[in-house]
């Protein structure tokens, strides 16, 4: 019968609950913290004295702090476009390339098809000229 009451009173129920998840809130309390330090670290220890290199256009061409509804050309959205095909050809060979040895000829021929169509985009693509930069 002591058993029983024991289990039943809430107040001594709640502190080994609480002390279960005990490991989970100093994760997370951990993990708050870094991320709050990693955030406010650059602005304490990075200098800040931009120079004319650093505001430079770099990689698209365009000045770094132009009017962002400028007019720019469609060759970066092709590129874009080109790269998100092939990363997600690479996703997919990635698990088909782990799985080969239990495959059956199904599933080969049926990699076969799909980089076979990849290629025919990609020839496509390279006579069409979108990967070339004038």
């Amino acid at each position: 019968m002591g058993m029983c009451t024991r289990a039943a009173d809430p107040r001594r129920l709640m502190p080994d609950f609480l002390q279960d998840y005990l490991a989970v809130a100093i994760f997370i309390g951990v993990a708050l913290a870094i991320g709050l330090a990693l955030m406010v670290a650059p602005f304490l220890a990075a200098p800040s004295n931009p120079d004319g290199e650093k505001l430079s256009a770099y990689e698209c061409g365009f000045n770094a702090f132009d009017d962002a509804r400028m007019p720019f050309d469609a060759r970066f959205y092709l590129v874009a476009i080109l790269f998100i095909v092939f990363d997600l050809e690479a996703a997919f060979l990635f698990p088909w390339a782990v799985a080969f040895d239990g495959m059956s000829d199904m599933g080969f021929w049926a990699m076969m098809m799909f980089l076979g169509e990849l290629l025919v985009g990609f020839i496509y693509a390279w006579r069409k000229g979108a990967l070339e930069w004038d």
